[in-house]
């Protein structure tokens, strides 16, 4: 099963960034890896008047957009998949997903922290909170902090922690 590690924190505390630098240094290893943004809203990813689009204004309920370097998937939904439910039926050949958001679900979660902002941290240990990348004063006991700046122990945490440990129960 492909682990999935979720990048969480409060608006503006460098999520997306994170992401970024993690998912650049897991690439430049040699990982595999998959992202999923969650949008509590709805979002279209095609532009009026495209072809793609005409196809999903007229009625069908999956379109794919496919080119010799990507594709796309729009397909309708009766309601907001886990991601359970999305790696399961979605993700195939990657080793780790990391998803932006996905607070209240049960897989393991970093939290972005940023002290300046004057904040509280989101997760609590019991919140699945496995890492904090930033500067909380007091962090959870037992829980390691990581510099926001520096992606390189963040990631040998990640794969020491998630991917090395999934390829060693299938055997690998």
């Amino acid at each position: 099963m492909i682990p999935i590690v979720s990048i969480v924190g409060k608006s503006d505390s460098g999520k997306t960034t994170l992401l970024e630098k993690i998912v650049k240094e897991l690439r430049k290893r040699g990982r595999r890896v998959a992202t999923i943004k969650h949008d509590a809203h709805s979002f279209e990813i095609d532009h009026e008047g495209k072809d793609s689009w005409r196809h999903k204004k007229a009625g069908a309920n999956i379109t794919i957009i496919s080119s010799p370097s990507k594709m796309a998937m729009v397909l309708d939904t009766d309601h907001d998949h886990t991601l359970s439910e999305l790696r399961d039926e979605f993700i195939r050949k990657v080793d780790l997903i990391i998803t932006e958001g996905y607070k209240r679900e049960g897989h393991p979660k970093i939290e972005v922290f940023r002290r300046e902002l004057k904040r509280e941290l989101l997760c609590e240990e019991d919140d699945n909170l496995v890492a904090i990348a930033g500067d909380p004063a007091n962090p959870p006991d037992g829980v390691p902090v990581f510099d926001l700046n520096r992606p390189e122990p963040l990631c040998d945490f990640i794969e020491a922690r998630f991917i090395k440990s999934a390829k060693q129960g299938l055997g690998e």
